[in-house]
């Protein structure tokens, strides 16, 4: 949970007031002030830290004024100013700018250094430094969490987990003699030496804090434990060096060195230590060690990020120019197509419709009135596809009924000379659209097919029913009442179906009966997952590109000529080969070319 508002205010506010009552329990009265005044005094303290958050300056200038007046009056509340004038200060440093945190500080500094200073007395050295540094340190504290490192992306916890069990090994291996040699219990100096330790564990995520706590660490050390003081160095220069790995700022590195210095200098400087030039370098030089290997160390991890970020980057763009070169190399073979089939259907159009005024009534001028609708319905339809090329992000349109489109195609071809015998069954409109759709197209291909190689008069059985979820479907025709020519054929139109029926986990058979007629059929499962409208293709063009197009008449979108080998219906070959696609499909276009066909054959 996340306390925000003012819940928290009300909460700082209550642990100042809570803070000073502990340290005020057990006194009493003072000689300007007596017992009854503690409350009061703990509410004057403690109140103020509800508006430290949003007035943090102000009220370090008001803790630094009551410190004073406190100290003046000897009362214990005194103690508690000090630490919340000192905690006020850190949030200033943290939200505030500096010039304001400048003012702060100075006013805390010397409000500290009249409280370390004893009535009658002179502010010595000791004090004096007490008195700067102690209000630094949440300066400098809030300040860093302020511009802190950046947050570790790296989710591998190995390195985290080296440094801490690296971190216990160095303190304990090397302190475990002299636990009991120091005036603290010895479970308290095991438990410093392997928190110590393991705090190594969240330096890189947490390098300033960590730092802070190794110095702490060997402050504490150098006064109660001597020993442990070379075991504490090592791991402060530890700290340091993750520190200047994860910290972007040079200027915090540099804080982060001098402060290294300084504690190195309290740990290995006694009270008989002679200082020299030649010591002051060495012990400089140590410090800037990890420091050193700590910025190469980042420095090397930005050029790898850089150059995985640059690899990265080349993949997107190659792999962007592959698509643009796809779109361009798709959009210039259907204009290649258009162009070609726009001029041979255009020269089929005209000529139909100049014979269809001079021919009589009868099925010629029905079979050229046909060729002349669908010779414009298949230029609409080839303008369409080019539209959807050149944008290939467009939406298409919903597809006609599939139901409609059979229907549409055995009215054709009956037109055209087949007997077609269609049976659709009712509960087929509960089977996926792709499904429906996909036996549209099989339907359509098949009585083109049969139309083009086994010629009018033929007899076809035409058979659509449920089966679980999926359809079945089965195209069975006769045998040819009459030697029919067989159109060329390119051969692929028997893949597109398998193609089709196989995308969705389906089977499809053909092969002779022993009539001497054909049996083609296919069992299409259902596939819930795919959308309707998308999932089924619009054959033909649209099926070659990878395209998807909205119908411009009943019978739905072209579909490959796709008669059947192996034994079975004649293979008539793909989309392409019949004339670009659409064209050689079923639909309308399979109409005009079966009513062609039946008038070659009569």
């Amino acid at each position: 949970m996340r306390w925000r508002g003012l819940p928290l205010d009300v909460l700082l506010a209550a642990s100042g007031v809570g803070l000073d009552l502990l340290t005020t329990a057990h006194a009493g009265g003072t000689e300007y002030l007596p017992a009854e005044m503690n409350i009061p005094m703990a509410l004057l303290a403690g109140l103020p830290m509800g508006f430290v958050r949003r007035r943090p300056v102000p009220v370090t200038l008001y803790l630094a004024g009551l410190l004073v007046v406190t100290d003046q009056l000897v009362s214990f509340t005194a103690n508690t100013a000090q630490m919340l004038v000192c905690v006020a200060l850190g949030v200033a440093a943290y939200r505030s700018g500096w010039r304001a945190v400048t003012v702060a500080v100075a006013a805390t500094i010397a409000a500290t250094a009249v409280n370390l200073v004893d009535s009658g007395s002179a502010l010595t050295t000791n004090g004096l430094v007490y008195s700067v540094l102690l209000p630094v340190f949440p300066v400098l504290l809030g300040a860093y969490l302020r511009s802190s490192a950046g947050r570790l992306e790296e989710r591998d916890v190995t390195p985290d987990a080296l440094l801490a069990a690296g971190g216990v090994a160095i303190t304990v291996l090397s302190t475990w003699t002299s636990w009991n040699q120091g005036s603290q219990p010895v479970w308290v100096v095991g438990l410093l030496a392997v928190v110590g330790g393991l705090s190594l564990g969240v330096a890189r995520r947490l390098p300033g804090l960590v730092f802070l706590g190794q110095g702490v660490l060997l402050v504490v050390t150098d006064t109660y434990l001597k020993d442990a003081v070379t075991t504490c160095v090592i791991l402060t220069l530890i700290a340091i060096g993750v520190f200047a790995m994860r910290v972007s700022s040079w200027a915090w590195t540099v804080v982060a060195y001098l402060t290294g210095c300084m504690l190195t200098a309290i740990a290995v400087v006694g009270p008989d230590t002679e200082i020299t030039a030649i010591r002051v370098g060495t012990l400089m030089t140590l410090v800037a060690t990890p420091v050193a290997i700590g910025r190469y160390l980042r420095m090397r991890g930005a050029a790898a990020a850089a150059e995985r970020l640059r690899a990265e980057e080349s993949a997107r763009l190659a792999l962007a120019q592959v698509r643009a070169d796809q779109l361009a190399e798709r959009e210039r073979i259907a204009r290649e197509v258009h162009d070609i089939v726009a001029h041979h259907v255009g020269a089929m159009v005209l000529r139909a419709g100049a014979a269809r005024y001079a021919a009589p009534r009868g099925p010629v001028a029905d079979a050229l009135s046909d060729i002349r609708d669908t010779g414009h319905q298949v230029l609409e339809d080839l303008r369409g596809l080019l539209d959807v090329l050149r944008d290939p992000g467009a939406r298409p349109g919903l597809l006609a009924d599939p139901a409609d489109v059979m229907r549409e195609s055995a009215e054709r071809m009956a037109a055209a000379g087949l007997l077609v015998d269609l049976r659709l069954d009712p509960d087929t409109g509960r089977a996926p659209l792709v499904a429906r759709a996909s036996a549209a197209r099989i339907v359509q291909e098949g009585l083109t097919n049969v139309l083009k190689h086994a010629g009018p008069g033929t007899e076809v059985a035409v058979a659509v029913t449920a089966r679980g979820k999926g359809l079945a479907v089965e195209i069975a025709n006769g045998r040819p009442p009459a030697p029919v020519e067989r159109l060329p054929s390119s051969g692929s139109g028997l893949a597109g179906m398998r193609e089709r029926v196989r995308a969705l986990g389906g089977t499809l058979t053909a092969g002779s009966r022993e009539d001497g007629g054909w049996l083609l059929t296919a069992t299409l499962p259902g596939a819930p997952g795919v959308p309707g409208p998308a999932a089924s293709s619009s054959g033909g063009l649209s099926a070659l590109f990878g395209c998807e197009r909205t119908p411009r008449d009943p019978a739905g979108p072209g579909h490959d000529d796709a008669p059947v080998e192996d034994g079975g219906l004649v293979d008539d070959g793909g989309p392409v080969s019949e004339a670009g696609g659409d064209l050689a499909g079923g639909g309308s276009i399979g109409g005009a070319g079966g009513s062609a066909a039946g008038k070659g054959a009569a």
